[in-house]
């Protein structure tokens, strides 16, 4: 078996959750790279999505951004932002969201908008994107990011797109029938919400992980369960797929040397 990073163990095990009759709203970074990682290994024919309109996109190479015009050149149809809101999304016609944050709480509440006080940022992020109709109007939501206790905080400087609220039935309370964030996969683990609290708690350590680290790098006093099962290690084959489509990706972006 070959040496992996926790990097790659997180998309891998992102990449796993997917199946081929999935119909998947996808952000850029990374859960683009877990959802092209799964089209390309054991989900060929998994429906991709992207916020530009682009409708069943089979990049060669990961997207700089949802304008990238890889996703177009790629997909079975694109149609206008509204349409892809208002008619697939809010239609209720795609039954995954693939996500990721720059702050995420115990909740899955999620923030890409700002890092410290909204008026006065220290850090002013890319913003919310199509990230909160997809958080509420997706069947379910599957989230993506490396852990760290400036990630996982006890309170969010900004909450950009919902998950559970305040945690309970909050979500439905507010109005919003989907399941919301039902997955979290780090470079650590993997999280699901409680079933009743809907607080996230940890079902699985990635290998080599111990619980001690998990919770030294998190925000909050993080839960566990009872029995732990461990995440198994990336295959060779999944690590040549996604290293293969990183190299592609890197010579693609790379500007070209002055001949």
């Amino acid at each position: 078996m070959a040496d992996f990073s926790p990097t790659e163990m997180m998309t891998v095990a992102a990449a796993r959750v997917l199946r081929n009759e999935d119909v998947c709203f996808v952000g850029i970074g990374m859960p683009s790279a877990a959802c092209n990682l799964a089209r390309l290994s054991h989900a060929p024919d998994i429906t991709l999505i992207y916020e530009s309109g682009t409708i069943a996109t089979k990049p060669d190479v990961l997207p700089l951004s949802i304008g990238d015009g890889e996703l177009c050149e790629t997909a079975l149809a694109t149609v206008s932002v509204p349409e892809m809101f208002r008619y697939w999304l809010q239609g209720g016609r795609i039954n995954r969201g693939f996500l990721g944050a720059a702050q995420l709480d115990r909740f899955a509440n999620i923030n890409t908008t700002v890092i410290g006080p909204y008026g006065k940022p220290k850090v002013r992020l890319p913003g919310s994107g199509g990230a909160p109709e997809i958080a509420t109007s997706c069947g379910e939501i599957f989230i993506v990011m490396a852990q760290s206790k400036r990630s996982f905080v006890d309170k969010l400087d900004f909450v950009t797109s919902l998950g559970h609220g305040k945690g309970g039935d909050d979500r439905q309370k507010q109005g919003v029938t989907t399941k919301g964030p039902t997955l979290v996969v780090t470079d650590l683990c993997i999280m699901q919400p409680d079933p009743v609290t809907k607080e996230l708690t940890v079902t699985g350590l990635h290998p080599g992980v111990t619980p001690e680290q998990v919770a030294a790098a998190t925000g909050w006093a993080l839960k566990f369960a009872p029995e732990l099962t461990e995440t198994p290690p990336p295959s060779d084959a999944e690590l040549a797929v996604l290293r293969a489509l990183h190299q592609r990706t890197n010579e693609a972006h790379q500007p070209k040397a002055a001949e």
